[in-house]
Protein backbone atom coordinates (compact mmCIF):
# COMPACT_ATOMS: atom_id res chain seq x y z
CA UNK A 1 0.00 0.00 0.00
CA UNK A 2 1.68 3.60 -0.59
CA UNK A 3 2.13 5.32 2.30
CA UNK A 4 0.04 8.71 1.09
CA UNK A 5 0.31 10.40 4.43
CA UNK A 6 -1.78 9.81 7.61
CA UNK A 7 -4.91 7.87 6.70
CA UNK A 8 -8.23 10.29 7.69
CA UNK A 9 -10.18 6.93 7.69
CA UNK A 10 -14.22 7.22 7.93
CA UNK A 11 -16.07 4.69 9.24
CA UNK A 12 -18.91 3.48 7.11
CA UNK A 13 -22.67 3.84 7.91
CA UNK A 14 -23.59 0.31 7.16
CA UNK A 15 -26.92 0.18 8.89
CA UNK A 16 -29.91 -0.07 6.45
CA UNK A 17 -27.43 -1.35 4.33
CA UNK A 18 -26.29 -4.76 6.83
CA UNK A 19 -29.88 -4.68 7.14
CA UNK A 20 -30.53 -4.83 3.56
CA UNK A 21 -27.72 -8.17 3.22
CA UNK A 22 -29.82 -9.70 6.48
CA UNK A 23 -33.04 -9.78 4.00
CA UNK A 24 -31.14 -11.06 1.06
CA UNK A 25 -29.57 -13.76 3.29
CA UNK A 26 -33.13 -15.18 2.73
CA UNK A 27 -33.38 -15.74 -0.40
CA UNK A 28 -30.37 -15.51 -2.03
CA UNK A 29 -28.04 -18.51 -2.97
CA UNK A 30 -24.90 -16.89 -2.26
CA UNK A 31 -25.94 -15.34 1.14
CA UNK A 32 -22.91 -16.81 3.20
CA UNK A 33 -20.12 -15.08 1.15
CA UNK A 34 -22.50 -11.71 1.49
CA UNK A 35 -23.08 -11.64 5.18
CA UNK A 36 -19.46 -12.68 5.37
CA UNK A 37 -18.51 -9.41 3.15
CA UNK A 38 -20.98 -7.29 4.83
CA UNK A 39 -19.27 -8.16 8.12
CA UNK A 40 -15.59 -7.75 7.16
CA UNK A 41 -16.10 -4.30 5.30
CA UNK A 42 -17.96 -3.48 8.53
CA UNK A 43 -14.75 -4.17 10.86
CA UNK A 44 -12.08 -3.45 8.34
CA UNK A 45 -13.74 0.55 8.04
CA UNK A 46 -13.26 0.55 11.64
CA UNK A 47 -10.63 -1.05 12.85
CA UNK A 48 -8.21 0.75 10.19
CA UNK A 49 -8.71 3.96 12.32
CA UNK A 50 -6.50 1.57 15.37
CA UNK A 51 -4.71 -0.74 13.25
CA UNK A 52 -2.78 -2.63 15.82
CA UNK A 53 0.16 -3.84 15.21
CA UNK A 54 1.14 -7.59 14.96
CA UNK A 55 2.17 -8.24 18.24
CA UNK A 56 -1.29 -7.21 19.18
CA UNK A 57 -2.99 -10.20 18.52
CA UNK A 58 -6.31 -10.03 19.71
CA UNK A 59 -8.93 -12.74 19.96
CA UNK A 60 -5.97 -15.79 19.64
CA UNK A 61 -8.85 -18.17 20.47
CA UNK A 62 -10.16 -17.21 16.77
CA UNK A 63 -7.31 -16.59 14.86
CA UNK A 64 -3.61 -18.50 14.90
CA UNK A 65 -0.92 -16.42 13.16
CA UNK A 66 2.09 -18.19 12.27
CA UNK A 67 5.72 -16.33 11.62
CA UNK A 68 7.07 -18.54 8.37
CA UNK A 69 9.72 -18.38 5.94
CA UNK A 70 9.15 -19.16 2.31
CA UNK A 71 11.85 -20.38 0.39
CA UNK A 72 12.14 -18.36 -2.36
CA UNK A 73 14.43 -18.80 -5.75
CA UNK A 74 16.15 -15.90 -5.12
CA UNK A 75 16.58 -16.31 -1.17
CA UNK A 76 14.57 -16.99 2.05
CA UNK A 77 11.01 -14.62 2.21
CA UNK A 78 10.14 -13.41 5.48
CA UNK A 79 6.08 -13.90 5.82
CA UNK A 80 2.88 -14.33 7.88
CA UNK A 81 0.14 -17.10 7.86
CA UNK A 82 -3.71 -16.08 9.11
CA UNK A 83 -5.85 -18.29 9.87
CA UNK A 84 -9.11 -19.70 11.96
CA UNK A 85 -8.76 -21.06 14.99
CA UNK A 86 -11.72 -23.50 14.64
CA UNK A 87 -11.15 -24.33 10.76
CA UNK A 88 -8.72 -27.05 10.01
CA UNK A 89 -8.39 -26.04 6.51
CA UNK A 90 -9.08 -23.27 3.72
CA UNK A 91 -9.03 -21.81 0.64
CA UNK A 92 -5.66 -20.22 0.76
CA UNK A 93 -4.96 -16.43 -0.21
CA UNK A 94 -1.76 -14.45 -1.01
CA UNK A 95 -2.25 -10.99 0.21
CA UNK A 96 0.85 -8.65 -1.30
CA UNK A 97 1.66 -5.22 0.39
CA UNK A 98 1.92 -2.09 -1.66
CA UNK A 99 4.90 0.36 -1.75
CA UNK A 100 5.56 1.16 2.30
CA UNK A 101 8.29 0.55 4.37
CA UNK A 102 6.61 -1.84 7.15
CA UNK A 103 5.74 -3.91 4.34
CA UNK A 104 3.81 -7.09 5.93
CA UNK A 105 3.11 -4.74 8.91
CA UNK A 106 1.70 -2.54 7.43
CA UNK A 107 -0.94 -0.63 9.64
CA UNK A 108 -3.58 -1.20 7.21
CA UNK A 109 -2.55 -4.55 5.83
CA UNK A 110 -2.78 -6.32 9.48
CA UNK A 111 -6.49 -5.77 9.96
CA UNK A 112 -7.20 -6.91 6.61
CA UNK A 113 -5.59 -9.86 6.60
CA UNK A 114 -7.14 -10.54 10.01
CA UNK A 115 -10.65 -9.75 8.56
CA UNK A 116 -9.80 -12.01 5.55
CA UNK A 117 -8.97 -14.99 7.52
CA UNK A 118 -12.29 -14.56 10.03
CA UNK A 119 -14.26 -14.79 6.48
CA UNK A 120 -12.53 -18.06 6.13
CA UNK A 121 -9.69 -17.71 4.23
CA UNK A 122 -5.99 -19.10 5.07
CA UNK A 123 -4.08 -16.26 4.42
CA UNK A 124 -0.41 -15.56 3.52
CA UNK A 125 1.37 -11.91 3.48
CA UNK A 126 4.84 -12.48 2.39
CA UNK A 127 7.39 -9.01 2.81
CA UNK A 128 8.13 -7.83 -0.83
CA UNK A 129 11.73 -6.54 0.34
CA UNK A 130 12.08 -3.96 -2.68
CA UNK A 131 8.13 -2.77 -2.80
CA UNK A 132 9.50 -2.01 1.20
CA UNK A 133 12.09 0.16 -0.29
CA UNK A 134 10.02 1.79 -2.45
CA UNK A 135 11.25 0.36 -5.48
CA UNK A 136 9.19 -1.48 -8.05
CA UNK A 137 11.18 -4.72 -9.62
CA UNK A 138 10.83 -8.49 -10.65
CA UNK A 139 11.46 -9.06 -7.29
CA UNK A 140 8.56 -8.74 -6.03
CA UNK A 141 6.82 -10.71 -8.41
CA UNK A 142 9.03 -13.62 -8.22
CA UNK A 143 8.29 -13.39 -4.15
CA UNK A 144 4.76 -12.83 -5.04
CA UNK A 145 5.10 -16.02 -7.18
CA UNK A 146 6.97 -18.42 -4.80
CA UNK A 147 4.45 -17.39 -1.72
CA UNK A 148 1.96 -18.64 -3.98
CA UNK A 149 3.91 -22.11 -4.58
CA UNK A 150 4.31 -22.36 -1.05
CA UNK A 151 0.97 -22.04 0.38
CA UNK A 152 -0.71 -24.01 -2.31
CA UNK A 153 2.04 -26.89 -0.78
CA UNK A 154 0.77 -26.44 2.96
CA UNK A 155 -1.87 -29.30 2.53
CA UNK A 156 -2.05 -29.17 6.30
CA UNK A 157 -3.84 -26.11 6.32
CA UNK A 158 -5.14 -25.27 2.63
CA UNK A 159 -8.21 -26.90 1.08
CA UNK A 160 -6.87 -27.29 -2.67
CA UNK A 161 -3.23 -26.54 -4.00
CA UNK A 162 -4.82 -23.60 -6.60
CA UNK A 163 -4.61 -20.18 -4.29
CA UNK A 164 -5.51 -17.03 -4.74
CA UNK A 165 -3.74 -13.79 -5.03
CA UNK A 166 -4.32 -10.45 -4.09
CA UNK A 167 -1.85 -6.92 -4.26
CA UNK A 168 -2.78 -3.59 -2.98
CA UNK A 169 -1.28 -0.51 -5.28
CA UNK A 170 1.55 -1.56 -7.59
CA UNK A 171 1.31 -4.86 -6.30
CA UNK A 172 -2.01 -5.46 -7.75
CA UNK A 173 -0.34 -5.26 -11.20
CA UNK A 174 3.12 -6.85 -10.16
CA UNK A 175 0.15 -9.98 -8.52
CA UNK A 176 -1.43 -10.16 -12.26
CA UNK A 177 1.95 -10.25 -13.70
CA UNK A 178 3.10 -13.35 -11.35
CA UNK A 179 -0.44 -14.79 -12.07
CA UNK A 180 0.95 -15.21 -15.59
CA UNK A 181 4.65 -16.94 -14.40
CA UNK A 182 4.82 -20.61 -16.29
CA UNK A 183 5.39 -22.02 -12.72
CA UNK A 184 2.04 -20.99 -11.41
CA UNK A 185 0.18 -22.48 -14.08
CA UNK A 186 -3.12 -24.26 -12.84
CA UNK A 187 -1.92 -23.26 -9.79
CA UNK A 188 -3.55 -19.86 -9.20
CA UNK A 189 -7.84 -19.74 -8.63
CA UNK A 190 -8.26 -16.31 -8.43
CA UNK A 191 -6.36 -12.82 -9.08
CA UNK A 192 -7.81 -9.73 -6.99
CA UNK A 193 -5.63 -5.97 -8.22
CA UNK A 194 -6.82 -3.39 -5.49
CA UNK A 195 -6.17 0.16 -6.93
CA UNK A 196 -3.13 -1.72 -9.39
CA UNK A 197 -1.59 -0.67 -12.68
CA UNK A 198 -2.34 -2.22 -15.64
CA UNK A 199 0.45 -0.03 -17.33
CA UNK A 200 3.54 1.04 -15.44
CA UNK A 201 4.98 3.55 -17.63
CA UNK A 202 1.73 5.23 -18.09
CA UNK A 203 1.10 5.62 -14.37
CA UNK A 204 4.59 7.40 -14.06
CA UNK A 205 3.78 9.84 -17.28
CA UNK A 206 0.60 10.60 -14.70
CA UNK A 207 2.94 11.26 -11.98
CA UNK A 208 5.11 13.53 -14.27
CA UNK A 209 2.34 15.15 -16.24
CA UNK A 210 -0.57 15.40 -13.90
CA UNK A 211 -2.34 14.04 -17.15
CA UNK A 212 -4.19 10.89 -17.03
CA UNK A 213 -4.34 8.45 -20.28
CA UNK A 214 -8.30 7.02 -20.38
CA UNK A 215 -9.51 4.71 -22.86
CA UNK A 216 -11.74 7.82 -23.59
CA UNK A 217 -8.91 10.10 -24.17
CA UNK A 218 -6.54 12.43 -21.53
CA UNK A 219 -7.64 13.93 -18.96
CA UNK A 220 -6.25 16.70 -16.32
CA UNK A 221 -5.83 15.25 -12.51
CA UNK A 222 -3.57 16.52 -9.95
CA UNK A 223 -1.56 13.77 -9.07
CA UNK A 224 0.10 13.43 -5.32
CA UNK A 225 3.58 14.63 -4.60
CA UNK A 226 4.17 11.10 -2.91
CA UNK A 227 4.93 9.75 -6.14
CA UNK A 228 7.47 12.02 -7.85
CA UNK A 229 9.49 11.60 -4.43
CA UNK A 230 9.25 7.70 -4.86
CA UNK A 231 10.37 8.29 -8.63
CA UNK A 232 13.25 10.67 -7.43
CA UNK A 233 14.45 7.95 -4.74
CA UNK A 234 14.98 5.66 -7.20
CA UNK A 235 16.64 7.54 -9.91
CA UNK A 236 19.04 9.47 -7.37
CA UNK A 237 22.01 8.26 -9.74
CA UNK A 238 20.72 9.93 -12.50
CA UNK A 239 20.63 13.81 -10.66
CA UNK A 240 23.94 13.98 -7.85
CA UNK A 241 27.31 13.23 -8.11
CA UNK A 242 28.26 9.85 -6.05
CA UNK A 243 29.61 11.91 -3.45
CA UNK A 244 25.78 12.88 -1.89
CA UNK A 245 23.67 9.62 -3.35
CA UNK A 246 23.91 7.63 0.01
CA UNK A 247 23.14 10.62 2.06
CA UNK A 248 20.26 11.89 -0.63
CA UNK A 249 18.73 8.09 -0.36
CA UNK A 250 18.65 8.51 2.93
CA UNK A 251 17.16 11.88 3.10
CA UNK A 252 14.53 11.02 1.02
CA UNK A 253 13.98 7.29 2.69
CA UNK A 254 13.39 9.25 5.87
CA UNK A 255 10.76 11.72 4.31
CA UNK A 256 8.87 8.71 2.85
CA UNK A 257 8.78 7.31 6.28
CA UNK A 258 6.97 10.85 7.29
CA UNK A 259 10.15 11.29 9.51
CA UNK A 260 10.36 15.05 7.96
CA UNK A 261 13.07 15.82 11.22
CA UNK A 262 15.40 12.94 10.55
CA UNK A 263 15.09 14.06 6.41
CA UNK A 264 16.28 17.57 7.14
CA UNK A 265 18.97 15.89 9.06
CA UNK A 266 19.92 13.95 6.93
CA UNK A 267 20.29 16.10 4.19
CA UNK A 268 22.26 18.65 6.08
CA UNK A 269 25.18 16.15 5.09
CA UNK A 270 24.69 16.82 1.01
CA UNK A 271 27.92 18.43 0.27
CA UNK A 272 27.55 19.14 -3.42
CA UNK A 273 25.61 21.64 -5.27
CA UNK A 274 23.47 19.52 -7.04
CA UNK A 275 22.68 17.33 -3.90
CA UNK A 276 21.22 20.77 -1.93
CA UNK A 277 19.61 21.90 -5.11
CA UNK A 278 17.69 18.75 -5.76
CA UNK A 279 16.37 19.01 -1.52
CA UNK A 280 15.51 22.74 -1.78
CA UNK A 281 13.20 21.38 -4.48
CA UNK A 282 12.12 18.11 -2.55
CA UNK A 283 11.32 20.43 0.57
CA UNK A 284 9.11 23.20 -1.73
CA UNK A 285 7.39 20.01 -2.98
CA UNK A 286 8.68 21.27 -6.99
CA UNK A 287 10.18 18.10 -8.24
CA UNK A 288 7.75 18.85 -11.20
CA UNK A 289 10.31 21.00 -12.57
CA UNK A 290 12.57 17.60 -13.17
CA UNK A 291 9.93 16.37 -15.27
CA UNK A 292 12.15 16.39 -18.75
CA UNK A 293 14.31 14.33 -16.91
CA UNK A 294 11.93 11.88 -15.48
CA UNK A 295 10.13 11.55 -18.67
CA UNK A 296 13.86 10.70 -20.00
CA UNK A 297 14.63 7.95 -17.07
CA UNK A 298 10.93 6.38 -18.57
CA UNK A 299 11.48 5.94 -21.65
CA UNK A 300 15.21 4.88 -21.41
CA UNK A 301 13.26 2.14 -18.50
CA UNK A 302 10.59 1.27 -21.18
CA UNK A 303 11.60 -2.47 -21.72
CA UNK A 304 12.23 -3.36 -17.84
CA UNK A 305 8.66 -1.24 -17.17
CA UNK A 306 6.85 -3.55 -19.65
CA UNK A 307 7.97 -6.36 -18.01
CA UNK A 308 6.98 -5.31 -14.57
CA UNK A 309 3.35 -4.80 -16.32
CA UNK A 310 0.53 -6.82 -16.87
CA UNK A 311 -0.51 -4.73 -20.16
CA UNK A 312 -0.60 -7.58 -23.11
CA UNK A 313 -0.22 -10.64 -20.85
CA UNK A 314 -3.78 -10.66 -19.43
CA UNK A 315 -4.40 -13.57 -21.04
CA UNK A 316 -1.78 -15.99 -19.93
CA UNK A 317 -3.53 -15.20 -16.24
CA UNK A 318 -6.61 -17.53 -17.53
CA UNK A 319 -8.32 -17.32 -13.96
CA UNK A 320 -11.31 -14.92 -12.80
CA UNK A 321 -9.82 -11.73 -12.02
CA UNK A 322 -11.17 -8.74 -9.96
CA UNK A 323 -10.03 -5.10 -10.60
CA UNK A 324 -11.35 -2.36 -7.57
CA UNK A 325 -10.39 0.98 -7.85
CA UNK A 326 -10.45 4.19 -5.95
CA UNK A 327 -12.80 6.84 -8.08
CA UNK A 328 -10.24 9.64 -6.94
CA UNK A 329 -6.87 7.64 -6.96
CA UNK A 330 -4.39 10.30 -7.33
CA UNK A 331 -1.58 7.44 -7.34
CA UNK A 332 -2.64 5.26 -10.02
CA UNK A 333 -5.81 6.58 -11.56
CA UNK A 334 -8.28 4.46 -12.27
CA UNK A 335 -8.92 4.62 -15.73
CA UNK A 336 -5.81 1.59 -14.99
CA UNK A 337 -8.41 -0.50 -14.05
CA UNK A 338 -10.49 0.44 -17.23
CA UNK A 339 -7.61 0.09 -19.37
CA UNK A 340 -7.32 -3.66 -17.64
CA UNK A 341 -11.16 -4.73 -18.19
CA UNK A 342 -10.78 -3.75 -21.76
CA UNK A 343 -7.91 -6.11 -22.19
CA UNK A 344 -9.82 -9.07 -20.85
CA UNK A 345 -12.82 -8.32 -22.84
CA UNK A 346 -15.02 -11.46 -22.40
CA UNK A 347 -12.33 -13.20 -20.16
CA UNK A 348 -14.45 -14.01 -16.67
CA UNK A 349 -13.35 -10.95 -14.42
CA UNK A 350 -15.12 -8.02 -12.73
CA UNK A 351 -14.30 -4.56 -12.71
CA UNK A 352 -15.34 -1.79 -9.88
CA UNK A 353 -13.86 2.14 -9.72
CA UNK A 354 -15.77 3.14 -6.20
CA UNK A 355 -15.81 6.25 -4.23
CA UNK A 356 -15.69 4.75 -1.29
CA UNK A 357 -11.99 3.60 -1.53
CA UNK A 358 -9.39 6.82 -1.68
CA UNK A 359 -6.18 4.76 -2.88
CA UNK A 360 -6.46 1.43 -0.83
CA UNK A 361 -8.28 2.73 2.17
CA UNK A 362 -11.94 2.21 2.84
CA UNK A 363 -12.58 5.21 3.94
CA UNK A 364 -14.86 7.12 0.96
CA UNK A 365 -18.57 8.07 1.37
CA UNK A 366 -21.05 7.11 -1.34
CA UNK A 367 -24.37 6.39 -1.86
CA UNK A 368 -26.38 2.88 -0.66
CA UNK A 369 -25.69 1.47 -4.36
CA UNK A 370 -22.28 2.25 -4.54
CA UNK A 371 -21.81 0.55 -1.07
CA UNK A 372 -23.54 -2.76 -2.56
CA UNK A 373 -21.50 -3.15 -5.22
CA UNK A 374 -18.52 -3.09 -3.03
CA UNK A 375 -19.99 -5.60 -1.13
CA UNK A 376 -20.92 -7.43 -3.90
CA UNK A 377 -17.00 -7.59 -5.03
CA UNK A 378 -16.06 -8.48 -1.70
CA UNK A 379 -18.59 -11.19 -1.67
CA UNK A 380 -17.45 -12.51 -4.97
CA UNK A 381 -13.90 -12.39 -3.96
CA UNK A 382 -14.77 -14.70 -1.19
Amino acid sequence: MANVGRPVVRQLVFGVFLGAVVLAALSWSPARRWWKAGVMLTALSSAQAAAPRPAERPDPDRLIEEEVTVPGRDGPIPARIYRRADQARGRGLVVAHGIHHEGMNERRMVPFARELARAGRVVLTPELADLADYRITRQSVAAIRDAALYLGARQDIVSEPRVGLLGFSFAGGLSLVAAGEPELAGRVELVTSVGGHHDLGRVLRFLIRNQIETPAGVARKQAHDYGLVVLLYGAVDHFVPEADRATLRDALRASLHQDADGARTRATALRTDEGRRLWRLVEAQRLQELAPAFEAIVRERGDELARLSPAGHLAAVGVPVYLVHGAGDSVIPPAETEWASRELADAPHVALVTPLIEHVEVNGEAGIGDKLALLRFIANML
